[in-house]
């Protein structure tokens, strides 16, 4: 089985964010970046489906040059080799032209099964896994909590809400966004950084992959949010204050 494992460098959780002089991002000069949590999680499945029925497990990322570092890291856990797509102002494309420049890159590996994250941790859209399966035309879904190989394709189970859970028979090729906390994630070993170090990081460009991504959408401003405090005194009655208060509480505040 050949699974591409889709990972995205983050600026670190702990970062101290500024807004850039054009309100349009954050200043990432001064940041540390990492691997994006929830595609962590993507690569560990597809690491365990590996060891399970073999095969080769590829990683592509879309970045600019320091993204190699953490395309090493994925190499480092277990990932054969992998795919960077060498954009430095990916904050410029929106969902569609991310997935168009991914998606092309998969489809010349001719892989079995993609798997993303289901969402970054800077945007948090929760699109591109399944714009590539459109673009693709392949089959997909999301939520993914395990997958396990059947003699047709794949059976996945997907997390629901209050509990509950669904099964599906799903033919491959196929696109699936993994749920984070779905496994325990690995650590690299110190034989595995050093093995990342002699595989294989193929170079591409949207020019090499004969594609203008799309910027239909975009971000106008970023801002942190205004501190502000407000004070309304509600008069009359106690039963009619009350019934106020509630109002407030549910409908303004929403706490209730």
């Amino acid at each position: 089985m050949k699974i591409v494992v889709a990972i995205k460098q983050v600026p670190a959780r702990d970062s101290s964010l500024r807004v850039a002089a054009d309100g349009k991002w954050v200043e990432d000069g001064d940041l540390s970046f990492e691997i994006n949590e929830p595609d962590a999680y993507a690569l560990e499945e597809g690491l365990q489906l590996k060891e399970k029925h073999g095969g080769e497990v590829i990683v592509v990322c879309l970045g600019p040059s320091r993204a190699q570092q953490t395309i090493r890291e994925a190499l480092a856990k277990g990932a054969d080799r992998a795919l960077h797509i060498e954009y430095d102002d990916t904050n410029s494309l929106d969902t569609l032209g991310i997935a168009q420049l991914l998606s092309k890159a998969v489809a010349a590996e001719n892989a079995d099964l993609v798997l993303t994250g289901l969402q970054s941790d800077d945007l948090g859209y929760g699109q591109t896994g399944v714009v590539m399966a459109e673009l693709l035309g392949w089959a997909s879904s999301t939520i993914i909590m395990q997958v396990d190989k059947t003699d047709g394709g794949i059976r996945v189970k997907r997390e629901l809400e209050d509990g509950w859970f669904q099964n599906i028979d799903i033919p491959l090729p196929a696109v699936l966004t993994i749920q984070s906390g779905s496994k325990k994630l690995r650590y690299a070993t110190l034989m595995g950084i050093k093995k990342a170090k002699s595989k294989e990081i193929k170079a591409l460009s949207p020019a090499s992959l004969g594609v203008t991504p799309s910027t239909a959408a975009g971000v106008s401003k970023i801002y942190f949010p205004q501190k502000s405090k407000q004070t309304q005194i509600l008069e009359g009655p106690a039963r009619e204050v009350a019934a106020k208060l509630v109002e407030k509480l549910k409908f303004e505040v929403r706490v209730i």
